[in-house]
């Protein structure tokens, strides 16, 4: 067997951390945005990305526009994620936050697994500059009217210390609005604390894109060809089934992908849960619908199932601390406002 055969999948875990959150910048955005994780926002790439992306669903659209300096890369996420974590840790501790967070270079380096030379501080550097750069601009439909949002991932970065050999020490991130409202919503999920360590960015992509669809369910399929296109791949269809199929393989061997195992099925990509997920602990809203109701929600939201948008609502009120004084006219508008803001399932 080669070498390359036997090596670990994984890097090294050069320390153990605390939980980690993954934030869906879209998902606490006023109604008929599209969910951040639905399309490739960060660049799987590994040289710089240049090319402007555009994604639609029905009336609205997400358009990614790279700086000078490309897009912001699915590595330079690690910086986001461990704001977010700050936030979050800080939020359910009871403690006041605000969208400008300080920290010393050296933690995010150690926790997000990363060695702490030089040159990694030149690497976040470069990061901060993608994040700072990467424009984002999406349209929302209200009422009749439409409103352009534009915003970047980052308001602003700044370095507040450095030694004498030039090396950051500390580092000021101011995130957007959408992003901290994210946060402050809670529309976050909890990572994998492996997930710093795998190599792959097309492995990173394929785990948070599990984590976001697949979650606590046991399995969930999805065509090859759509795959493709949620991963941001460039590669062919039959480059991109080579890449997946090796990724397959390699977990075989070391079941390196956290959370989720993968299978290829013809043209079908199966993820299933190896059931390492925490359950989420929820409160629910629990008064009766009348028998009619489910009747109503298909009329409102074509396509869906009823019995899932009454988990949602469900779940959504009692994680709001709301009790409809008419639960079937606010079930309905639930159910409305859910397919104007997803259309119909795919």
């Amino acid at each position: 067997m080669c070498e390359t055969t036997k090596r670990n999948p994984l890097l090294p875990d050069r320390r153990q951390q605390g939980d980690f959150f993954l934030c869906d910048i879209f998902d606490a955005a006023p109604k008929g945005d599209m969910a951040s994780m639905e399309h490739p926002v960060f660049s799987i790439s590994t040289k710089p990305d240049l090319k402007p992306r555009r994604y639609e669903n029905g009336n609205s659209f997400i358009e990614i526009t790279p700086s000078v300096k490309g897009l912001a890369t699915i590595h330079d996420r690690d910086v986001l994620i461990f704001c977010i974590s700050q936030i979050m840790s800080a939020l359910n501790d009871g403690q006041a936050v605000s969208q400008t967070v300080r920290f010393a270079a050296s933690d995010l380096l150690t926790a997000t697994n990363r060695p702490n030379g030089g040159e990694s501080y030149d690497r976040l550097k470069q990061a901060l500059e993608r994040l700072g750069g990467t424009q984002i601009s999406t349209n929302i439909t209200t009422g009749g009217e439409e409103v352009l949002d534009i915003f970047t991932i980052i308001d602003k970065a700044r370095i507040v210390r450095q030694t004498r050999d030039g090396r950051m020490q500390e580092i000021e991130i101011t995130l957007s609005d959408w992003v901290f409202n994210a946060i402050n919503a809670k529309e976050v999920l909890t990572l994998s604390r492996d997930y710093f360590r795998l190599r792959r960015p097309l492995e990173r992509r394929l785990y948070e894109i599990a984590r976001k669809h697949c979650g606590v369910q046991r399995e969930w399929k999805i065509s090859l060809e759509k795959l493709r296109t949620k991963c941001g791949s460039a590669s062919s269809l039959k480059e991109f089934r080579r890449l997946l199929s090796g990724i397959i393989e390699k977990d075989r061997q070391f079941a390196h992908m956290p959370d989720y195992s993968i299978d290829l099925d013809g043209e079908f990509v199966c993820f299933k849960n190896r059931g390492s997920v925490p359950q989420p602990v929820v409160e629910t809203f629990d008064s009766p619908l009348p028998s009619f109701a489910h009747e109503d929600a298909r009329s409102a939201a074509p396509g869906w199932d009823p019995r899932h948008l009454e988990q949602e609502w469900r779940i959504w009120c009692g994680g709001e601390e709301i009790e409809p004084k008419h639960p079937l006219r606010h079930f309905i508008k639930f159910c409305t406002s859910w397919y104007e803001k997803r259309g119909a399932p795919r």
